[in-house]
């Protein structure tokens, strides 16, 4: 097995190029899980640890008004006092124990499942970037990506593009990257409104989820975003269960009102989001207990996030 640690994102961008097949690394609480057990032996693995880049996050806005920086020493700021076009750029190597300690009030939903994941060993190593790599259906980032609608910024030699956290899963286990792309960073915008995380295991620590759902309320735009998780083939959004819940808001005037949250309200929104999703039996659970859980968590979610929503108001 070759050994490749780029000092640059260039060299790195060179090296993909290169050797398509090379298995990026930075954290390693995947990758060396598999490459432990022989689950993979990539010819090439592809050391992205020096390129100090990927280890910070800023916020920028179209005015140029928004401020902030995250470096890899751990420190940061992010004031971000500027308009609707206010962005977090994450780099992909940013450690879950960064985004919990440094980026808790941009970033709400992410940093509650970043919480949730593993040891605070695992948390000190692991990174969203790589979270967003394996593209494990039951990833504990994927969801409040998608309920945030994340964009995810991929870069090969032949350019950079951004892919919709909706469009980046394909598959199990499979992502939209091209064999010559890397991950770079992830875009998303700070929340209008309460974001919250849900997941159950089965512990409370140290666990891969059995189900998850992230609800993410957008009133700027008078919209909801939903993250589905460990309950389909690919983590996913619970569109009709979104359109559904933004109407009723609407028709009901609760945006504006932030009134009491009628009951219907919620265990309608509980049941679509067990429509949307796609579970099978394993080892962890059954399909029919998945479903359950998701109708739950959509409606706990949904009564926290209208809380928090109400005494902010």
């Amino acid at each position: 097995m070759d050994f490749i640690q780029p000092a640059s994102w260039a060299d790195a961008l060179a090296v993909k190029a290169a050797t398509p097949s090379a298995l990026p690394i930075t954290g390693g609480t995947d990758v060396m899980v598999e490459l432990n057990f022989d689950a993979r032996r990539p010819e090439t693995l592809l050391d992205l640890t020096r390129i100090t880049e990927l280890a910070d996050w800023d916020t920028s806005t179209g005015t140029g008004t928004g401020t902030g920086t995250g470096s890899s020493t751990g420190t940061g700021t992010g004031t971000g006092t500027g308009t609707d076009h206010t962005l977090v750029r994450l780099g992909a190597a940013v450690t879950y124990t960064r985004v919990i300690e440094e980026l808790g009030e941009q970033l709400p939903g992410l940093a509650m499942a970043a919480r949730t994941v593993g040891s605070p060993q695992i948390r000190n190593r692991g990174t969203v970037g790589g979270n967003l790599g394996a593209a494990s259906p039951a990833g504990d980032c994927h969801p409040p990506l998608l309920a945030a609608g994340a964009e995810i910024e991929v870069a090969s030699v032949r350019g950079t593009r951004t892919i919709t956290a909706a469009d980046f899963y394909t598959g199990v286990k499979r992502n939209a990257l091209q064999p010559d792309e890397l991950i770079r960073a992830i875009l998303i915008k700070p929340p209008a409104g309460p974001q919250q995380f849900s997941k159950i295991g089965t512990r409370n620590a140290m666990v891969i989820a059995v189900a998850a759902f992230s609800l993410a309320l957008h009133p700027d735009e008078r919209a909801i975003g939903t993250g589905i998780g460990s309950a389909a083939p690919t983590p996913r959004r619970a569109e009709q269960a979104e359109r559904f819940l933004a109407a009723a808001l609407d028709d009901a005037g609760l945006w504006d009102s932030r009134g009491d949250l009628p009951a219907s309200i919620t265990q309608e929104f509980g049941r679509l989001v067990s429509r949307a999703a796609e579970p099978i039996d394993d080892v962890r659970g059954t399909a029919a207990y998945r479903l359950h859980a998701l109708g739950v968590m959509a409606a706990r979610t949904l009564t926290w996030a209208w809380h928090d929503y109400r005494q902010n108001g």
